[in-house]
């Protein structure tokens, strides 16, 4: 019996770009702030256009980390890891967040989507799961079962209060895979479900599943 305290706590997405090398030590302040962990990716930039300057990413080493916390706690967060990465000075990182409609993972929280947009609702979702390399195909294999389409894998590393060892005095930060799916909002809960429970998605360590609202699509065929 999945706890119902969800629906009165209100998530969001943190998104922070950074230089290589510094993704760990932001997710080290964003946890001793209280975030229960992150997930870091490699950042890649090959064009000079003025959406890649705006996200940071026209140069090679960057690392871009995800969390995914309280709204509230998020404010703490990102004004501890602005603190020490200082994003108002030039080239020095960019951070933002977004709503999230509905978060799994970090303790025992009753699945249930809360829009963001005043109650619209678009035809599709976006769901993220995070797991363990390798876990990513099985992922896909049970969201297929539930009805989904397909999907994307990129791999990624975490860094959370349950996943990190230690060997010769140093954090390791096992691999990660990041499944993304876009998902009609008929058969999204069901989708949702159906890998929570596959995965044992609650159980510390096993991963995270958060979805958010689409506004807009392109190249999806019916």
């Amino acid at each position: 019996m999945h706890k119902a305290n969800s629906a009165e706590r209100a998530f969001e997405l943190i998104c922070v770009i950074v230089d290589y090398g510094l993704g760990s030590k932001a997710l080290r302040v964003a946890k001793k702030a209280g975030v229960s962990g992150g997930t870091i990716m490699l950042g890649r930039g090959t064009a000079d256009n003025r959406w890649l300057r705006l996200l940071e990413l026209t140069e090679i080493r960057k690392e871009v980390v995800l969390m995914v916390c309280e709204k509230s706690l998020g404010r703490r967060a990102l004004a501890e890891i602005d603190s020490v990465v200082k994003f108002s000075r030039p080239k020095h990182g960019v951070a933002f967040t977004m709503p999230v409609g509905a978060f799994i993972g970090a303790s025992n929280h009753e699945y249930e989507f809360k829009a963001e947009n005043g109650g619209e609702e678009s035809m599709y979702r976006a769901v993220f799961v995070i797991v363990d390399k390798g876990k990513g195909e099985t992922v896909m294999d049970v969201a297929r079962q539930a009805g989904a389409r397909g999907g994307t894998i990129v791999n990624a590393r975490g860094s959370g209060i349950h996943e990190t060892s230690v060997f010769l005095n140093m954090e390791i930060e096992p691999e990660k895979e990041i499944v993304l799916m876009l998902t009609p909002v008929e058969i999204t809960d069901r989708i949702v479900t159906a890998v929570r429970d596959e995965l044992k998605i609650d159980e510390p360590g096993n991963g995270i599943i958060f979805v958010q609202s689409v506004t807009e699509t392109f190249g999806i065929v019916s």
